[in-house]
């Protein structure tokens, strides 16, 4: 068989998210002098800030850190088959290994991290990290517990769950993770050729000029005012005169699970000129919004409908270095607009005022994360127990009242006045849900809610994410539309998944794109627009693309020691044309990061694009043995051992793609009919035909395969009805034009085939070939009745 009959590229752009904080910050116009120059004259305020979880984000472990936290030793634990154990010493804290009886290493643990809900601990490592050891510390249960396994979640929609990765993994580097949400004025110094870190920072924990920026013009401004004169400026960024949204926006750059585009963000800058945001196309949520993983807050924050309706934002309950303002008034921040439900609390709540019961408790609950993290649901939305019902989420009736079901509390919500508030959200949850399993039965509605403005706007682009995976090109329409949503989030996604659907419509709505307001849908666009040829685009559509294009660059060259951006790269290069760019931005990624199974994939396809079906061969099987049921690779190497005629192998490969995506892999599905076939099985040749055909019912070349089987097994009137009704689709489709006029021709019915040469003819878009060959047709035909 021929290559371009089995080949197929995973060549699709895809945006990694991860927990990967803020950027080092800039300093092109002053000096980052650390918190203690502040102290000076703003005494009360470094009082205030130096005992905060802020400042204490990161802390030496020293004689001071023992004396003030007075953490036990540890139990010995079992991590990957060895048992670990924590010590104190008068000033030290180490860590021992061991296998059995034998010991197996000593770490030396130089810094701790957090303190609120759980204590995490670094040790030096090689190449210049800083690794969180595998043992934490639970400040609230009062216990260690394996920190690696903690992080495992169970998903409830039958999706697999999650395992433990490997303490010593990269992801649990302090270097490539968590760093810049715990230090100040950070800079990785990493060296891509060696794969070395030099990390130097200015302090441990999130000081004064986090916020602020680099304090040392103002100091000279202050220090050199006369007596009496006032400043003509404060040499910093003042936070006392920021909107609502730079306030949220400064907050975020920490408080989020998302992905930096730019090198380094300053406060007042906006979020999306700097940041993506993962919303709820990701599992570490559960369909209706509620968080599954530890996701930060600011997904759930941009769901709230307080935050639309009124100036409120972070610093209104919460103070610049972390403390609940209304610690002892919890109903204050809710009381200034809801002032109503003081008369009312019972009414409203259905509990007795000695119940205790303050706003939070309904609406901003906390939820256990791996078990030990505390996070509040900052959606500020109320109890939803039917949505615990449909998807498992948690809500608060529950998780006070333990001892009885979603289905009491169901139950009793329903029986309220305005019981019915749940319907919307248990609409679009089930939306969502349907779209991550890849069920588009109800694609229409999705549209739909794109397309309504009332849409929340994390819906709106969770959505729109999801679309990615249908196959369709009829989103086309519904993405051009999202362009035009006033959310910067919505249209960059709505940007992003207009990539490869080339139109004059998508063209002129991704060069408007490329000059959005906002960087994140302008790279977006870029990302998209770059996988259209480039000879349909004037030269000053070029320079529109060009400006864009550069940016997008640099948001993929702005953490040299992330694996997803040289994966990114990588796509970009090969979108591009350049095949070897391409392989050596893959092979970085792999070398990074050797359990990414993306860049693999996608260098295997250029592999064998490039005559080294060896190579494609080694890196397919690479991700097969991490991931044995990854859809991607199974397909492609199934595809690659049939060009070489090892039909078994692709057998084998072909079948764990269609078990791993029964209801989307057509592609497998189709070729499975080939190979079976060939060793003369027609049965289970239709069998997998029809899969594909269910599948996808509108592909003519799957039509076409289909009819072919049944002809051969003897199912001719299954054959003939399935051409009628793929033609009735695409009469253009000449390929099962000429196969159902062949099958005509040979039952003597010369009118059938004269008709569908005839039908054919009418199709716009046919070339003069094509027009001249039905002509053709129909003439020798018509003399030969």
């Amino acid at each position: 068989m021929n290559r371009q009959n089995w080949i197929v590229g995973v060549i699709t752009v895809f945006t990694l998210f991860s927990c990967t904080q803020r950027g080092a910050q800039p300093n092109p116009d002053g000096e980052f002098v650390g918190s203690q120059s502040c102290k000076e004259c703003h005494e009360k305020f470094y009082e205030l800030w130096s005992p905060s979880y802020h400042a204490q984000a990161m802390m030496p472990v020293n004689a001071e850190f023992m004396a003030k936290h007075r953490l036990p030793n540890s139990e010995p634990i079992a991590v990957e088959g060895n048992l670990f154990q924590v010590e104190f010493k008068d000033s030290t804290m180490v860590m021992y290994e061991r296998k059995g009886k034998e010991l197996v290493a000593t770490y030396d643990i130089l810094w701790a991290m957090g303190g609120h809900n759980v204590y995490c601990f670094l040790t030096p490592f090689e190449k210049g990290k800083l690794q969180n050891i595998p043992l934490a510390y639970d400040a609230n249960a009062k216990k260690w517990f394996n920190y690696p396994e903690s992080g495992v979640r169970h998903f409830n929609d039958n999706s697999p769950a999650d395992e433990a990765l490997p303490w010593k993994d990269d992801q649990f580097a302090f270097n490539t993770g968590c760093y810049s949400c715990h230090i100040s004025q950070l800079s990785t110094n990493f060296d891509l050729e060696t794969d070395t870190y030099h990390t130097t920072w200015k302090e441990p924990g999130i000081n004064c000029e986090t916020c602020h920026g680099p304090a040392g013009e103002h100091i000279r401004i202050f220090k050199n005012l006369k007596e009496g004169e006032k400043a003509k400026e404060l040499g910093l960024i003042s936070t006392s005169v920021f909107t609502k949204e730079q306030n949220n926006d400064a907050c975020a750059t920490c408080h989020s699970k998302m992905q930096p585009i730019t090198p380094s963000y300053m406060p007042g800058d906006k979020f999306f000129d700097n940041y993506n945001v993962t919303t709820l196309e990701d599992r570490d949520f559960y369909p209706d919004g509620r968080d599954l993983g530890e996701n930060y807050t600011l997904t759930g924050w941009m769901m709230n409908p307080c935050t639309e309706k009124s100036e409120l934002h972070c610093v209104s309950c919460h103070t610049s270095s972390g403390r609940d303002r209304n610690k002892d008034n919890p109903n204050q921040a809710c009381l200034k607009c809801h002032n109503n439900r003081n008369e009312d609390l019972e009414a409203h709540t259905g509990h007795k005022a000695e119940a205790g019961l303050t706003c939070l408790s309904c609406h901003m609950p906390k939820r256990e994360f791996v078990g030990h993290f505390l996070r509040s649901d900052h959606s500020f939305r109320p109890p939803m127990p039917e949505a615990t019902i449909r998807f498992g989420s948690p809500n608060a009736c529950n998780q006070c009242h333990k001892d009885k079901s979603p289905e009491w509390a169901n139950k009793i919500v329903k029986a309220r006045p305005n019981g019915n508030y749940q319907e919307e959200t248990l609409k679009w949850a089930q939306l969502i849900k349907e779209a991550r399993d890849l069920e588009w039965k109800n694609v229409d509605k999705m549209f739909a809610l794109i397309r309504n403005p009332e849409t929340d706007d994390v819906v709106a682009n969770s959505l729109v994410r999801l679309l990615n995976n249908y196959p369709d090109e009829s989103k086309a329409a519904v993405l051009m539309d999202a362009l035009g949503n006033p959310s910067e989030l919505v249209r960059s996604s709505a940007a992003y998944g207009l990539g490869g659907i080339v139109s004059d419509e998508t063209k002129a709505a991704l060069l408007k794109a490329c000059q959005d307001d906002i960087r994140l849908v302008r790279i977006q666009a870029a990302n998209a627009i770059l996988t259209f040829p480039e000879d349909l685009f004037s030269a000053d559509q070029k320079n529109i693309i060009a400006a864009a294009e550069k940016e997008y660059v640099t948001s993929m060259t702005s953490r040299l020691d992330n694996w997803s951006n040289h994966y990114n790269l990588g796509l970009y290069h090969q979108n591009k044309g350049d095949v070897q760019s391409a392989l050596g931005a893959y092979e970085t990624a792999t070398r990074l990061y050797p359990e990414s199974i993306l860049p693999l994939i996608n260098s295997s396809v250029l592999y064998s694009y490039v005559g080294n079906p060896a190579k494609a061969e080694e890196n397919l099987r690479n991700v097969i043995k991490f991931d044995p049921l990854n859809e991607a690779a199974n397909l492609n190497l199934g595809l690659l051992m049939a060009e070489q005629g090892r039909m078994d192998e692709a057998e084998q490969a072909l079948k764990a793609a269609l078990e791993a995506n029964p209801k989307g892999q057509a592609v497998a599905a189709k070729n499975l009919s080939v190979i079976v076939a060939q060793r003369g099985d027609l049965k289970q040749a239709v069998e997998y035909a029809e899969k594909a055909h269910k599948i996808s019912p509108e592909d003519g070349s799957i039509v076409y395969t289909l009819a072919f089987y049944q002809l051969q097994n003897g199912q001719k009137p299954s054959a003939v009805n399935n051409l009628k009704k793929a033609l009735a689709l695409n009469p253009g489709d000449l390929r099962n034009v000429q196969f159902l006029a062949d099958i005509y021709l040979k039952d003597g019915n010369k009118s059938g085939a004269i008709k569908l040469y005839s039908d054919a003819l009418k199709t716009e878009g046919l070339s003069g070939q094509d027009r001249a060959a039905l002509q053709q047709a129909i003439s020798a035909l018509q003399q030969n009745s």
